[in-house]
């Protein structure tokens, strides 16, 4: 188990609006850019493998006017591979949120920030429970949404999954707006982030802001 002192001070962060890494999750992610491939050749030079997924904040004057949410999460690079033309394909395996304390000058053509990890020990901890999470429920609430948005699923993989690979992969996954998934990111605990879950699916349900979607 990876513990808090292995995480350093500072990590490359890439900007993503509205891709959403987890603790214990996988983010595939399509490299193309000059400046991330720089960032992937020197996250496999080191130990950890690192990058810091975070989303651009549309509202200026926050985490130290960066232009970047306050808080990410990073990964560790689990698995890549190159396709012919030098583009990269690559899985970050999700570790821990981290607070951005303050953007790093130098001279990589990527951003990096120098984070804290307090406040987030659980995120290297076991699986997260969630004892009152309704599964039945929550999953005729899922069906709703899918025939709303005409969307296929492996049903009998959903009702297998743990409660935290179920809530996680769905945050990640559905097509939240970026705030939206930024306030799955900052849910404190498993059911905090299902209650949110939830609340962001009735409200597509409810027709929010795309008319098309009534009940």
């Amino acid at each position: 188990m990876t513990h808090k002192l292995d995480l350093p001070e500072i990590i490359p962060v890439f900007p993503l609006p509205g891709a959403l890494l987890l603790p214990r999750s996988r983010l595939p992610l399509h490299l193309f850019e000059p400046r991330y491939l720089a960032m992937l050749e020197d996250a496999l030079k080191t130990p950890g493998r690192l990058i810091g997924m975070i989303q651009p904040n549309r509202v200026p004057g926050r985490a130290g006017g960066t232009g970047l949410h306050a808080i990410g999460c990073v990964g560790r690079v689990t698995q890549f591979s190159e396709t012919e033309d030098g583009r990269y394909m690559i899985t970050l395996t999700g570790l821990s949120r981290f607070r951005v304390l303050e953007e790093v000058e130098g001279f990589t053509p990527y951003r990096r920030a120098r984070v804290s990890w307090t406040g987030f020990e659980r995120d290297l901890g076991p699986v997260d429970s969630d004892p009152d999470f309704d599964r039945r429920a929550f999953l005729r609430l899922l069906a709703r949404y899918f025939e709303a948005r005409e969307l296929q699923t492996d049903w009998d993989s959903l009702k297998e999954a743990e409660d935290e690979l179920l809530v996680n992969s769905l945050s990640m996954l559905l097509g939240f707006e970026p705030e939206d998934k930024q306030a799955l990111l900052e849910a404190p605990s498993l059911s905090t982030r299902r209650e949110t879950l939830i609340t962001l699916i009735e409200y597509v349900l409810r027709g929010g802001d795309n008319e098309d979607i009534m009940q």
